[in-house]
């Protein structure tokens, strides 16, 4: 351990950073480390400013939203602060079985069952419709949990190119002819976290309905947000076997669920040690679920207001002279290359007041460092222009390029 430590690059290195609330839309740094020793025998320096957040994934804003704290606060009144217990032992509370039927028919489900983490959702799913004889296709950019699942499930992986329907046909072909009788899952996401992309879902189910191949779909961060009502893009999609969700995205609150069919739900229920040997979900998380939920479809308007808005960013960007972000969503990637532009454009961005975090590999391909920017409700205005001038003139509108 020490020896790979110290062999990692300092501008590879994380570290963990305190960040209090701040209002709203703004997150308050706590001091550096060692800051107190620093100023010993001095007048305390000034706190740090606050920063916008450009970075969490609270895109509706119902994290603070006063009906979903009000729920949670009434649940942990009543139930306690944990559930004590696996949900077959003691730990099942009316509001999760009050939450699992309110999400399934939201999402037109026979079964859904929830954990709590979308960490170990993930695990739970692949390995509920893999195992070591099966052969799993995964879209090359699958989270990280996905790539845990198939590890944990012993089957085989084989990656096609990222949102290519084309490389997932030629590789179901190939398998199809080699091992005619093998099991096969196909893995992908609905809107990927770090590239900010959306899926071709519907060729994707189309090529999998024609080769008889389960689809299982993360939909964490599109949910709330895309679709119709909010539902996701796998909503409607008959040959998608599992739905992955969470709720610490849009919901605002914390957990995840898997939805599927009343088979899928019963075998999830009797094999999985995923969901039957872990403590069950906070009720207070459960209950801030079902809240945010009401609140999503009573007001279907701040999901495509939000879409609107991230529209009008993707323009603004690609104007200023940068790569227009992939896909639709709330999540706008920026690609810088290296790794310490990408830092440095984070410093950048910090000292103007805007929180957006630099990604580097391993989370994203080597070569591909990037500023995730994560749009939400409630921004103020202006915030696009102040993130256009912190970041300065895109490559293309560069004195340096041609």
């Amino acid at each position: 351990m020490r020896a790979s430590l110290g062999d990692l690059p300092a501008v590879r290195r994380r570290r963990l950073r305190s960040l209090a609330p701040a209002g709203a839309a703004g997150l308050q740094p706590a001091a550096p480390e060692g800051a107190t020793e620093a100023w010993a025998g001095e007048a305390s320096p000034p706190p740090p400013s606050p920063l916008l957040d450009l970075a969490s994934n609270d895109y509706l804003g119902l994290s603070r939203d006063p009906a979903v704290l009000a729920a949670a606060a009434a649940e942990l009144h009543a139930s306690g602060l944990g559930a004590t217990a696996s949900r077959l032992i003691c730990g099942t509370r009316p509001v999760h079985l009050e939450l699992e039927q309110a999400l399934a028919a939201w999402l037109g489900r026979e079964r859904v069952l929830l954990f709590p983490s979308g960490f170990q959702a993930n695990l739970a799913a692949v390995c509920a419709l893999a195992d070591r004889h099966s052969l799993v296709l995964a879209d090359r950019l699958i989270h990280h949990s996905l790539l845990a699942g198939v590890r944990a499930s012993g089957a085989r992986l084989k990656r096609f190119a990222h949102n290519d329907p084309a490389d997932l046909e030629r590789l179901l072909l190939s398998e199809r002819r080699a091992r005619p009788e093998a099991p096969l899952l196909v893995l992908c996401e609905s809107l990927y976290s770090m590239e900010g992309s959306t899926s071709p879902l519907a060729a994707l189910a189309s090529l999998c309905a024609r080769h008889q191949v389960p689809l299982l779909v993360d939909e964490a961060h599109a949910l709330g947000v895309l679709g119709p009502g909010g539902r996701g893009l796998a909503h409607d999609s008959s040959q998608v076997a599992i739905v992955s969700g969470t709720f610490g995205k849009a919901f605002g609150s914390g957990g995840a669920f898997l939805a599927g069919d009343s088979l899928v739900g019963d075998w999830l229920l009797q094999s999985s040690g995923a969901f039957r040997y872990t403590t069950a979900l906070a009720p207070p998380l459960a209950a801030g679920a079902l809240a945010a939920l009401g609140r999503i479809q009573a007001d279907p308007e701040a999901a495509s207001a939000l879409l609107e808005r991230c529209g009008r960013w993707r323009d603004g960007l690609e104007a200023a002279g940068w790569p227009r972000p992939p896909g639709e969503g709330p999540i706008l990637s920026v690609r810088l290359g290296d790794d310490a532009t990408a830092l440095a454009a984070q410093e950048r961005l910090e000292a103007a007041g805007l929180l957006a975090l630099a990604i580097r590999p391993p989370t994203v391909p080597e070569g591909t460092a990037r500023l995730r920017l994560v749009l939400r409700a409630g921004l103020p205005s202006g915030t696009l222009e102040k993130l256009l001038v912190a970041l300065g003139p895109g490559p293309r509108l560069s004195p340096a390029s041609p």
